[in-house]
């Protein structure tokens, strides 16, 4: 459930905020929180991505490398679909049969990525597959911040959604 905040116009989610435009982008969300995007269903935020994965209606794909999860941290029950491999970041030949083997019929798929940019690319491909999917804006990790470090400008860690590192 969602309300606006009156005093900041940010909308709140089971109390926590969740920030509905980015200040960078043309595309404000619709109704149901998602922000057009071309190529793909759409970008929406960690929190949505996390509620839609929470009531059964999506499939989270983690479209990092293995070596990103391994080192950085990985959400609980997400499927590991690599986009692309480390090292060299070459791109996983084995992409699409694993992403239809992790996304049943007639569900959505929310992709997860660094920072919101590899899973733009994983979206647009897994429309061309049938998919129904949608971008994670911020990513795991979100923006480099002035210093260059990630994890202090959005993301999934950052919004206190579920995560694990081992």
């Amino acid at each position: 459930m969602f309300f606006i905040d009156p005093t900041n116009g940010r909308q709140m989610v089971k109390n926590r905020v969740m920030t509905i435009a980015d200040p960078n982008s043309s595309s404000a969300p619709d109704r149901s929180g998602v922000r057009a995007a071309t190529g793909y269903a759409g970008d929406v935020t960690p929190e949505q991505a996390a509620e839609w994965v929470a009531a059964g209606d999506a499939v989270l794909v983690d479209v990092r490398s293995d070596a990103e999860r391994e080192w950085v941290g990985f959400v609980p029950g997400a499927a590991p679909v690599a986009w692309k491999q480390w090292p060299g970041m070459l791109p996983n030949a084995d992409f699409d049969a694993s992403l239809r083997a992790a996304v049943p019929a007639g569900r959505k798929v929310v992709l997860l990525c660094r920072s919101g940019v590899r899973s733009i690319a994983a979206a647009k491909r897994a429309t061309e597959l049938g998919l129904e999917a949608y971008n994670i804006l911020e990513g795991f990790e979100g923006d480099a911040d002035e210093a260059g470090h990630r994890g202090r400008k959005g993301g999934w860690r950052l919004r206190g959604l579920p995560w694990q590192q081992k």
